[in-house]
């Protein structure tokens, strides 16, 4: 997906000092999810042109005993008679992929391109009193930070360096947390549901999915694959985001699923994800309203930190109020709801890698701050009226949106939750 890099970036008027920076984004390619596979996989899927290193080392490591660099090295046993899931191989699934790495490098040299090369914002070397980077309790987003940290900072981010996470209970990021009024509300509209406008698209696509399970071989009574076309949307995509053949049926190789098949899925996830998050209604903002507001409140409170510096924060845990650049690596839910908030004008499926960057400046000749929001690498351009487009809004009249949704530190969201 488009994100910031340098020969699309629009610049701003040189009236306007860059003063913070918030970027969330979408974790890069990688393979399908195990539920999303078929019965029977007609190729292998191998990432063993990839090492994914899983080891801990005591803090700090001077004077202390040292660890291995060990990664995983995907195997079957001929001893073990269960044959895994989908693709057979040396991949887990999901897994970031080699392409996926070198995906995030790039991201994180692109952004260095603008903020550092272009705007002079970004310190030349990696400094946690500056910028932080958050993950989420799923490891892909870890892995996507390595390479995107070696892509802004190099070798000298080729180092020990924090990822900060929150516990997996409360996780806001992914988000993780329990916000049960908000899973009833979506469970009215949303897969599963009688809702006619999420019912309509599976009723008039009930050939297609006749088509796709015959190749497939997957049963029309798995719910998974049939409630929405989530299942077949990231298995199809996931083999031409790496180059692999649409599949075939195992038992007859030339009923194959076509590109046009492919597309027509890739049509109607999109509809999907509009509709969940934008067209069904005020319940869309309602739900990611209760799912998401905690991060929303703590970007809230990263706007007014910028504006207000305390330093009250932990300093080293790259929380403080002198943190400038933070960096958020996510999921398609994750920016979803940050787009259903912002109330994006055309909601999309967020594809690999999908961002969402706001930028605070200071106009030099009043002193007021003003906030731009960037998708896509471009201004995002809202349908709420408040909003509008966001391009140098007074900073007090997006946190006060934000503040009117989820309130201060978020101390809506468990009334709003039902917590």
């Amino acid at each position: 997906m488009p994100h910031v890099r340098r020969t699309e970036y629009p610049t701003v008027d040189p009236s306007y000092e860059l003063e913070y920076v918030e970027v969330i984004h979408r974790h890069h390619k990688r393979t399908p999810y195990a539920a999303n596979t078929f019965p029977v996989e007609t190729y292998p899927w191998y990432c063993d042109d990839e090492n994914l290193f899983f080891y801990g080392t005591p803090f700090p490591t001077h004077d202390t005993n040292r660890s291995a660099n060990t990664y995983w090295s995907v195997y079957t046993s001929s001893a073990n008679p269960l044959t895994p899931r989908g693709f057979n191989g040396t991949c887990q699934f999901p897994q970031i992929t080699c392409g996926g790495l070198d995906d995030s490098w790039q991201h994180g040299a692109d952004l260095y391109g603008v903020y550092h090369d272009l705007l002079g914002f970004l310190p030349q070397e990696y400094d946690p009193n500056f910028v932080s980077f958050r993950v989420t309790n799923n490891v892909i987003t870890s892995q996507v930070a390595s390479m995107v940290t070696s892509g802004m900072f190099g070798d000298k981010a080729q180092h020990n360096l924090p990822l900060l996470i929150q516990p997996a209970s409360i996780d806001s990021l992914e988000p993780a947390f329990t916000c049960p009024a908000a899973n009833k509300n979506f469970s009215t509209y949303g897969p599963g549901s009688n809702d006619p406008g999420w019912t309509a698209h599976l009723k008039a696509a009930s050939n297609l999915h006749a088509k796709l399970d015959a190749i497939s071989g997957v049963p029309s009574t798995d719910s998974g694959f049939h409630i929405s076309f989530d299942h077949y949307f990231d298995n199809l995509s996931a083999r031409l985001c790496h180059a692999k053949p649409l599949p075939c049926n195992a038992s007859n190789p030339s009923f194959c699923v076509t590109q046009v098949m492919a597309d027509e899925v890739f049509r109607l996830g999109q509809y999907e994800y509009s509709y969940l998050y934008r067209d069904a209604g005020a319940r869309t903002l309602e739900y990611s309203v209760g799912k998401y507001g905690i991060w929303i409140a703590e970007l809230a409170q990263n706007l007014r930190d910028a504006v207000h510096p305390t330093n009250t924060s932990s300093p080293g845990k790259g929380t403080s109020s002198s943190i400038k650049f933070r960096h958020n690596i996510a999921h398609d839910g994750s920016i979803s709801h940050v787009l259903n908030i912002l109330q994006v004008e055309t909601m999309v499926w967020p594809g690999m890698g999908s961002e969402v960057v706001f930028e605070l400046y200071k106009r030099k000749v009043d002193q007021q701050y003003y906030v731009r929001v960037l998708w896509s690498g471009q201004v995002l351009r809202s349908s709420n009226p408040t909003l509008g487009i966001l391009d140098m809004l007074r900073v007090e009249k997006l946190v006060g949106y934000f503040d009117g949704l989820v309130g201060q530190r978020a101390e809506k969201i468990p009334s709003l939750c039902g917590l």
